[in-house]
């Protein structure tokens, strides 16, 4: 008699062209009947379906957030939003209202506190130009709620977390995106 199988892998190939691999070891295996033949096909569907389940989980996986979620989203970038643009008109009201002080000075004496005044001018500008970058973010944020584009990940195509999202709302990139970004 002639065996089937010593030693025998099955593949099966998923709808998304993700392989796995089940090894099985049939030693001795003989089909001495019909009701063998059967069992093995029976084997086969089996193994069909479960691949075929596990793949539509797979695709019953979330990929954007809801109407409701998007407009969480905005309304909590609408307040930061808010907020960044006050601090951004004071930091700028403080620039111009030191650029207005410093005429009130005698010119032909140079002081130590003009150099302190020059330093914090240009702390000021700085910290200005940071917050217009985050007002820009925000705004680019509210874009992207608009497009449908919102909360999901532009390295690996996955949502973000919401938690990340309340905490960084503007942020185009998840964690593990970032982490491996960074190392």
């Amino acid at each position: 008699m002639d065996r089937l199988f010593k030693q025998s892998d099955v593949r099966i190939r998923g709808c998304t062209g993700s392989d796995f691999l089940l090894s099985w070891s049939f030693s001795q295996f003989l089909i001495p009947n019909f009701s063998s033949i059967l069992g093995i096909f029976a084997m086969r569907n089996l193994l069909w379906t479960l691949n075929a389940k596990r793949m539509s989980a797979k695709k019953a996986a979330k990929t954007k957030y809801t109407e409701k979620e998007l407009k969480e989203f905005e309304d909590l970038i609408n307040e930061k939003l808010e907020k960044a643009q006050k601090e951004l008109h004071t930091l700028k009201a403080s620039l111009t209202r030191e650029s207005d002080d410093s005429g009130d000075n005698f010119s032909s004496v140079k002081t130590l506190e003009d150099g302190a005044d020059t330093a914090e001018k240009e702390q000021l500008s700085q910290l200005a130009g940071r917050q217009q970058k985050f007002i820009n973010n925000l705004e680019n944020a509210l874009v992207r709620i608009k497009n449908g584009t919102y909360g999901i990940c532009i390295d690996t195509g996955k949502l973000i977390s919401k938690e990340r999202l309340r905490a960084v709302p503007h942020t185009q990139h998840s964690i593990a995106a970032k982490m491996n970004k960074s190392s």
